[in-house]
């Protein structure tokens, strides 16, 4: 049997340490924390929908088997030569690894950027950014500084999106709690192409729009962040924004381990890998998520979760199949739909071919949390492990 490593515990690993171990094959899991993050409901832990904590899972919950080695390590390049991953505290031997490191924030060159805005990327990170929330509100008491009630998020995806309608739904209440006029903070996004949620249809577009406007955010489209500096957002027009808090979420490059390796890489850093799921460069590299360029129709799949997902179960079952020597497959991705919740209970989106909102859209959004909690352990995850997670849905249990 090969020696198969998985570096990262990001959506995609996880997914094919499943398919591992279900087929009772064993496997090393190399991943900076003993636990899985749910990075696309972070959004949630951020703007104060739950605790915190409540947005991950110990790697030991989801995998139980015996042949399962779970290695808290960061991993920090990969020697293709003695075929081993590099990591702070060692290195371990591979026939097969699974590369799934995820991503690191792109700031496009702009200044002060990276030094003075937080980002949206890790269960830390969310903490930071609430805690920054709640401790600017609460100086405001005492300085009555109108900026510190002021929260700039940078670009309007998914991720700034879902971001700005969690704090619109926290914020008053965040007020009321510290006796401040709930009319008196602000949000306000900043995007510099001409629309929000990039991968919706146009008439998605206008409604999220109208829904976020309608419940207060300012949006600004077509606006560019020039530079930051302290609590201040300088754009293209000259405008100076200044604020109690700035939230980056304008986009993502892939980990540096992978060009530091020597691999093929587009201009994000991503790896190119073949319709199987590998390295270009290196047939025993495995190579999913953020971390994958994979051209198909004309242009390179979306770093989403969805692909994250269904790429770690490929890519592991076509390393079963080199293993027992069968044919491997083609990467076909399902497009199942975007979704991008607006506030609980609220959103819109595709689910399939169907176009919703409102509150249909808030309730599809919380099925794929019960849909994936089920995938990862099954009921003992959705009723017991993580149900916290589904106390403010419809899908209760």
């Amino acid at each position: 049997m090969g020696r198969i490593v998985i570096a990262g515990a990001g959506y995609g690993g996880v997914m094919a340490g499943k398919k591992f171990e279900n087929s009772h094959t064993p496997f090393v899991m190399i991943n900076k924390h003993s636990y899985h993050q749910f990075i696309t409901w972070l959004h949630e832990a951020a703007g104060g929908r739950n605790h915190v904590d409540d947005y991950k899972v110990e790697l030991t919950d989801i995998f139980t088997r015996h042949g399962t080695m779970i290695v808290k390590d960061e991993v920090t390049g990969i020697d293709r030569q003695e075929n081993k991953l590099l990591t702070i505290r060692g290195s371990y031997p591979y026939d097969y690894a699974l590369i799934a490191l995820g991503s690191a924030p792109e700031f496009f060159g702009i200044p002060g950027l990276s030094e003075y805005s937080m980002q949206l990327r890790s269960l830390e990170t969310a903490r930071q950014i609430r805690t920054r929330i709640e401790r600017e509100f609460a100086r405001f008491k005492d300085h009555k500084e109108k900026s510190k009630l002021r929260i700039v998020v940078g670009g309007a995806g998914l991720t700034g999106i879902e971001f700005v309608g969690e704090l619109l739904e926290w914020l008053p209440k965040l007020c009321a709690k510290l006796d401040i006029s709930s009319s008196s903070f602000e949000v306000i996004t900043i995007e510099a192409t001409d629309s929000i949620l990039p991968a919706l249809m146009p008439s998605l577009q206008k409604t999220a729009r109208d829904i976020l406007e309608q419940k207060g955010a300012k949006i600004m489209t077509s606006t560019k962040i020039e530079r930051v500096e302290e609590g201040r957002v300088y754009l293209g027009s000259g405008e100076v924004i200044e604020a109690g808090t700035i939230v980056w979420t304008g986009g993502v490059r892939a980990n540096t381990v992978l060009s530091q390796a020597g691999l093929t890489c587009d201009r994000r850093g991503r790896a190119q890998v073949n319709d199987y799921l590998q390295s270009i460069d290196d047939e025993r590299l495995f190579i999913i998520g953020d971390c994958a360029s994979l051209i198909q129709s004309g242009k390179p799949l979306p770093p989403t979760a969805q692909m994250a997902t269904q790429m770690g179960q490929l890519a592991a079952k076509n390393i079963l199949a080199l293993l027992t020597n069968e044919s491997m497959q083609k990467f076909h991705p399902k497009m199942l739909g975007t979704l991008a919740s607006l506030g609980s209970g609220q959103g819109v989106g595709t689910f399939g071919r169907f176009k919703t909102s409102g509150t249909t859209a808030g309730l599809a959004k919380d099925l794929t949390k019960v849909k994936y909690l089920y995938q990862l352990g099954g009921l003992r995850m959705v009723t017991h492990i993580r149900k916290p997670l589904l106390k403010q849905t419809a899908w209760q249990v």
